[in-house]
């Protein structure tokens, strides 16, 4: 992960959300936020759910809408540190 140093002095880690909720939205039935996100076994199984049946895609739609609404703090905090690989 990437770290910065803002005019302050603070320290950012890299925020994932915004990348994340598009290619959630737009290629979720793929699990390409997942595997963007680091979670390759939630990535794979998104992948196949998305290729047998097609709820994969809506599972995308909803985790997009999810993760775009979320403070960049809440995201951070919940998928990238806690690792938090559904909803």
């Amino acid at each position: 992960m990437e770290n910065t140093r803002s005019e302050f002095g603070v320290v950012n880690q890299e925020n994932k959300k915004v990348v994340s909720g598009v290619f959630a939205i737009l290629l979720g039935s793929l699990g390409i936020h997942k595997f963007y996100l680091g979670y390759t076994k939630e990535g794979v199984i998104q992948l196949l759910l998305g290729l047998m049946c097609g709820i994969g895609g809506l599972i995308g739609i909803v985790e997009g809408i999810i993760y775009l609404t979320k403070t960049d703090e809440d995201f951070y905090q919940t998928y990238q540190v806690g690792k938090k690989g559904w909803f």
